[in-house]
This record gives structure tokens, sequence and C-alpha cells, in this order.
């Protein structure tokens, strides 16, 4: 049905999984239309009452797809790529189940912004998360500012933000970043076995709770994913942007210079 993504049904529960294992899932304008059309179906699917998003092969997501940003060719149309990524995380927000990031290997930049975005995150020992969007000149999107503020607050959300810092999934637990952490290897079958435990739980009113809190903050998330894709459009004329997205290509250390 899909490109970039495999989505499977079974009873109550839905496992959406990025499905470019060979770029490590990193999320090109493809994945991004199919993560909102996938997400905004399972939402109008009401038999289903967990979702767990996933990653196949080694990693869960390493974020946007950087050749996809400087192939001259075919480049990514970031009015296009904002329009999507307000969609996926719009709806990931006001999803009527109960979500489950299950992460192994890394979660980085668009990628932890999606993890972020879920209900509750397990994430394996070793598992590498970064909001590192600051290391090739842009600020977060996919309604990254809004979902690190909400787990951490404002100040630690600046300092993970400016800093592009790396966790282990062991020191994300420390600070708030991550629900549970697994053995490495383990991660998927922890978040099957807490699916399972949610089925026999009073689901309906979790998600009634959900709806709830939810609610109250819909109106600044979608101010903060307006205000990331106006930004978003003008970092990417940012002379720091084409050095950071060089230095990446060229293995090397980027110089900025603030412009």
């Amino acid at each position: 049905m899909y490109e970039t993504l495999l989505v499977k049904k079974e009873g109550r529960i839905a496992t959406l999984s990025l499905n470019r294992p060979e770029t490590m899932n990193a999320m090109n304008e493809v994945m991004m239309r199919e993560l909102a059309e996938s997400l905004e179906s399972l939402k109008e699917d009401l038999s289903i009452q967990v979702v767990i998003l996933k990653g196949e092969g080694h990693a869960f997501s390493a974020g946007g797809d950087i050749k996809s940003m400087i192939d001259t060719e075919n480049q990514l149309n970031i009015e296009d790529a904002m329009v999507y990524l307000s969609r996926v995380a719009t709806t990931l927000y006001t999803l009527p189940q109960i979500t489950i990031a299950s992460v192994h290997g890394a979660a980085a930049g668009l990628g932890f912004s999606m993890v972020l975005g879920c209900d509750i995150i397990i994430t394996e020992e070793n598992s590498k998360l970064a909001m590192n969007f600051i290391g090739i000149g842009l600020v977060p999107d996919g309604g990254g500012h809004f979902f690190l503020k909400e787990r951490v607050g404002i100040p630690k959300a600046k300092e993970l933000m400016w800093s592009g810092k790396l966790f282990t999934g062991k020191e994300a637990l420390k600070i708030g970043l991550v629900d549970e952490v697994a053995s490495d290897g383990l991660g998927q079958a922890t978040a099957e076995s807490y699916a399972q435990k949610l089925l026999q739980s009073p689901l309906a009113a979790m998600i009634a709770s959900k709806e709830i809190l939810h609610a109250s903050k819909l109106r600044d998330l979608e101010l903060i994913l307006e205000k990331e894709a106006k930004m978003q459009s003008a970092m990417r004329q940012t002379a720091d942007h084409i050095e950071g997205i060089n230095a990446f290509v060229e293995k090397r250390t980027p110089v900025f210079k603030g412009v």
C-alpha cells in the first residue's frame, strides 16, 4: 500500500514501521506524505486502540533525508515538506489511540521529533537520541519544539536543541526524555509486551484522558508548527545551513558564522 512504510494490524494493535532501512529510515518527501496519510487513516479506524511506531533495519530514523536536500535534480520542496510534517505532528498528537515509540539504533532530528510525539517512548540501552538539527543550521521541525518542551520544559528544551547533544537510552531516561529502557535487541519485544498490557487496561478511559489533556494544548502545537514551517524555509536559505550540509557530506566540522 505504501512505498516507504509498512502497516500491520492485529486485533486492536496497529504497527507502523518506517521502511527505508537502506537509508536508516531517513525521511524523504514520499515518506513524509505517506506518514501523514497513514496516520490520518489510523485516526479513522476506531477498532485500533494501540499504535506502535518503529523502524525497519538498524535504526528508528536518522532524521530528514539530507541527500534529498542537496539533490539538484530532485530537490526536497521545503514548503510541501512542512505541510506534510504539520499533518503528521497534528494527527499523531490527536490520535484516538495510545501511541508507543519503539526505538532501536538512532532516532535523530526529525526521527526524534516523531518519537517525542508518542505517548510512551521505549528505547534500548544504547539507542542514540538527538535533536541535532542545529548541526546543519536548521531548527527542529515536525513539532519538535512542542514535543520536546512538553517532555522536559522550555529551558531544558533550548539546551538540548542548541547543543544537539546525543543521548543513549540510559541517559535519556535519567532526564525524562523516554519512559522505559530495554536491553539492546529487546526494544520491540518490550513495546509489544507493553501494548498487550494496555489491552488489559480500561483503554477507553485512558484514551479519553489523553483527548482531554491534549485538547488544551492543540492550539499551541498548531502555532508552533506554523512558526516551524516559516522559520525552516528561512533557515534553508542561510549560509550556515549550506555550510552545515556541505560539512556533513564532506565529513568535516562545519564553520558557522551565524548568518
